[in-house]
C-alpha cells in the first residue's frame, strides 16, 4: 500500500510507559475482563497503596561523575537473566488468544524467567517449549497425591523450579462489584455477555469464532491411566478443590519443598511472604527463596504494600535465602527501589498483563523494555554503574515507612 493511502489516524503499536500499555488494555477489553485483571479486595486499601508507597520513596541524582555503561544483568535462583524482573505468575489470560504462550516467548526474547500459574489457561508443555526457563505456580489445592502428579508433570514438562504461592484468605466482596466471569463460554453465557464484548471489535476479532477463551485449567488436569491427562476442569471448578482443601501448615511447606528436591532438585520459592517470623520460618522449612507479597493486593486487604514488608524481611533472612519482591512495580525506578531495599529480583503480573492486552507478545516484550529503560535512567541519574551497587543509603526513604 503506498504511504499516501495508509490510515494517518493508525496507532502507534508501541507504548513509552506501563500506564499507557493500561490505557490501551482498558479501551480493548470487555468490561469484565478488565475489571477481573484490575481486581483488588475489598476497599481495595492495599493495591492501592502498592503503588502509592513507591512514590514516597525518592531518589537524589547527581549531576555529573555518570557511568557511561551500566549493568542490570544477575543471577537469580541459580538463572543468568538480563534484566532483574521476572514475570509473575497469573491466572487464566483470556486477554489474548495466545495468553502464557505470548508472555513465555516475550520472556525467552527479553532474557528473563517465566512463571507459570497452575491456573494458567496454556498447559505447561506448550508454555516450557516457548521459554525453557519456566517457574511452575502451584497452589495448596488437592490432597498430596494430586500434587505430587502436577509437580512430576511440570517437571517432566521442564520447568526450572516451583513457586508455592500460600497467601490466599478467600477474602469476598469488592465494594465496587465483582465483575461477572463465566463457568464456560457457551451460548447462554455469550447472550448474556454480547452487550460488553460486542463493543470491543479488536478483541473479539483476535480469537475468531472457534477460538474463544474456554476458561479452563489445564494444569489441574487428572492423570489418567496409561498416561497422559484427562479433561481440564472449568475455572470455578478448579476454584472450588483450592476452597476446599484444608490451608497447610508449617509441616505442609517443608514437605511441599521436599518431595519438590526429590522430583526435580530446583529451586523452590515461597510467595506471599509479608512477615519477618513467617520469612524465618520459611528458611527453617528449607525454601531456596521467598517473595515478598500480597497477591497484588488480592488477598487481605489492609495488608501494607509489599515495598514497606521487603527491607526488614531482607535484613532478617537475605543472608540465608534469595528475597524477591512483587506488588505494584510499574517503572523501572520502582525495580531500583526494591532492589536498593534488598530485593533480588522483583515479579511484575498486572503490568505484563496490560503489555499482553495492548500487543500480544510485543506488548510483553515493550513493557520488560520500558522497564529496562527506567532501571537504566535510574542507574545513570544516581551516578551508579551496576544494580549491585544499590543500597538503602541509596534512596530518601521517609520515617516510619518500614513495617515489619
Amino acid at each position: 500500500m503506498p504511504e499516501w493511502a495508509q490510515n494517518p489516524w493508525k496507532q502507534n503499536p508501541w507504548f513509552e510507559s506501563v500506564a499507557v500499555a493500561q490505557a490501551r488494555a482498558r479501551k480493548r477489553l470487555p468490561k469484565p475482563l478488565y475489571g477481573a485483571l484490575v481486581a483488588g479486595s475489598e476497599r481495595g486499601q492495599t493495591v492501592a497503596d502498592n503503588q502509592a508507597a513507591f512514590a514516597q520513596l525518592g531518589l537524589l541524582p547527581h549531576v555529573a561523575g555518570a557511568h557511561a555503561e551500566r549493568s542490570m544483568g544477575r543471577v537469580v535462583l541459580g538463572q543468568e537473566v538480563s534484566l532483574p524482573v521476572l514475570i509473575s505468575p497469573t491466572g487464566v489470560q483470556a486477554v489474548h488468544p495466545d495468553g502464557e504462550v505470548a508472555v513465555a516467548r516475550a520472556a525467552n526474547a527479553r532474557g528473563t524467567l517465566m512463571g507459570l500459574s497452575n491456573f494458567a489457561s496454556k498447559p505447561v508443555e506448550e508454555v516450557v517449549e516457548a521459554c525453557p526457563r519456566t517457574l511452575f505456580q502451584m497452589y495448596w489445592t488437592g490432597d498430596r497425591d494430586v500434587m505430587v502428579h502436577r509437580m512430576q508433570r511440570a517437571q517432566k514438562a521442564g520447568a526450572i523450579g516451583l513457586i508455592a504461592t500460600l497467601d490466599w484468605s478467600f477474602s469476598m466482596g469488592r465494594d465496587w462489584g465483582s465483575p461477572e466471569i463465566p463457568e464456560q463460554i457457551d451460548l447462554k453465557a455469550m447472550v448474556r455477555l454480547a452487550p460488553s464484548v460486542v463493543t470491543k471489535p479488536r478483541w473479539l476479532r483476535q480469537f475468531g469464532p472457534r477460538h474463544l477463551p474456554d476458561l479452563t485449567a489445564p494444569n489441574l488436569a487428572p492423570p489418567v491411566p496409561g498416561g497422559g491427562w484427562g479433561a481440564a476442569p472449568t475455572f470455578f471448578g478448579a476454584y472450588y478443590e483450592w476452597m476446599t482443601t484444608p490451608p497447610p501448615s508449617w509441616d505442609d511447606v517443608a514437605w511441599m519443598r521436599q518431595t519438590w528436591a526429590d522430583i526435580s532438585g530446583t529451586p523452590f520459592v515461597l510467595k506471599g511472604v509479608a512477615r519477618v517470623d513467617d520469612a524465618k520460618r520459611a528458611v527453617d522449612a528449607g525454601v531456596d527463596a521467598i517473595s515478598v507479597s500480597n497477591h497484588g493486593g488480592n488477598n487481605l486487604d489492609g495488608t501494607p504494600a509489599a515495598i514497606r514488608l521487603l527491607h526488614p524481611i531482607a535484613t532478617a533472612v537475605g543472608d540465608q535465602v534469595e528475597v524477591l519482591m512483587d506488588g505494584g512495580v510499574r517503572r523501572g525506578s520502582d525495580v531500583v527501589k526494591a532492589l536498593a531495599l534488598g530485593a533480588r529480583a522483583v515479579l511484575i503480573g498486572r503490568a505484563y498483563l496490560w503489555g499482553l492486552a495492548a500487543n500480544g507478545q510485543a506488548g510483553v516484550e515493550n513493557v520488560l523494555d520500558v522497564l529496562r529503560g527506567g532501571i537504566d535512567s535510574a542507574l545513570l541519574g544516581l551516578g551508579l554503574s551496576s544494580i549491585d551497587e544499590l543500597s538503602p543509603e541509596t534512596l530518601i526513604v521517609p520515617d516510619g515507612f518500614h513495617v515489619s
